[in-house]
């Protein structure tokens, strides 16, 4: 009789340094990347980049610690924290940020509030017409 296993949602998922990923990743649980990936990561969890983490593409995720480095563009539903070795070019999308000294950051910022206030008047607008 076969088992079949479950992945909880609290799973956490592990790149370590010295590994390179070519591909978009897809997870429900957190993860946390010391490696480097080429491509774009959407989780419904927490994503750690680590010190000698390295994303060269988008990511959307609940909430994001940088202590490495994103060479893209950043969409987070909660809190993105960004390190004091954080690097970040590309624009980011927040509900709540938090930036250590010592953090760069190159970009715009916008907060999710007032991308939702935008497109609330937009809907209006376009019902009255």
């Amino acid at each position: 009789m076969a088992k079949t296993m479950e992945v909880e949602s609290s799973a956490i998922n592990i790149i370590t340094t010295g590994t390179t990923i070519k591909g978009d990743i897809v997870a429900t649980g957190d993860f946390r990347l010391d490696g480097t990936l080429e491509g774009n990561i959407q989780l419904n969890g927490k994503l750690v980049v680590g010190d000698s983490g390295l994303v060269h593409g988008n990511v959307l995720c609940q909430n994001a610690n940088i202590i490495g480095t994103v060479n893209g563009n950043i969409s987070v539903k909660e809190l993105l924290s960004l390190h004091t070795s954080a690097r970040v070019k590309g624009d980011i999308l927040i509900n709540k940020l938090s930036i250590e000294p010592g953090a760069v950051f190159t970009g715009k910022c916008r907060m999710l509030d007032e991308v939702r206030a935008e497109q609330e008047q937009e809907t209006a607008q376009t019902e009255a017409e």
